[in-house]
């Protein structure tokens, strides 16, 4: 569930400036040599009962979805190295009263998943991201996070937000 959501949160999308920032060591040495057609990627609704996310239980979706993905390289080990890029509109609604946000997750992002399912994502601009207790170096929460960041996802699912430049702003007081 815990990856479902991540995809969900960063189902942001990727710029060709991005891919010659992925450094050298986050994959290995041998890829496939053409990146691949542009795919839909659809963005899951989900859901999390209260204090699992925010005080309340909240769930979300998209009400504007025009997310593709490329695959940009695959290696031997399985490692795949995946671009996003389109407009992402998620509703983050309190499922107790029906207070509701759109919450923007358009930014672009190169994705490297590891055989192990840890990730390295690379972000430019608006994604959503959801933090559990204890699941990162964010408090427990649903962010809009926006600018020029990273995301480390470890084989866990530990989180770790590294922003370079840009913002993190609470959700869950907007529906609450």
């Amino acid at each position: 569930m815990r990856r479902s959501v991540l995809a969900l949160a960063v189902c942001g999308v990727l710029a060709a400036p991005l891919v010659t920032a992925v450094p050298a060591s986050a994959a290995p040495a041998s890829a496939a040599v053409a990146p691949g057609p542009w795919e839909p990627a659809p963005s899951p609704s989900w859901s999390y009962p209260a204090g699992v996310r925010c005080d309340v239980a909240v769930h979300g979706g998209p009400v504007v979805d025009e997310v593709v993905r490329r695959t940009l390289a695959t290696y031997e080990d399985g490692t795949r190295v995946v671009e996003y890029r389109g407009t992402l509109v998620v509703r983050v609604v309190n499922s107790g009263t029906g207070a509701s946000y759109d919450a923007d997750a358009s930014g672009r992002a190169v994705v490297v998943v590891r055989p192990d399912h840890s990730q390295s994502w690379y972000v430019t601009g608006p994604i959503l991201a959801g933090f559990g207790e204890g699941g990162g170096n964010v408090a427990r929460g649903l962010y809009t996070v926006d600018g020029t960041y990273t995301l480390e996802v470890s084989a866990t699912g530990y989180k770790t937000l590294d922003l370079v430049r840009g913002s993190v702003e609470p959700l869950c007081d907007k529906v609450s």
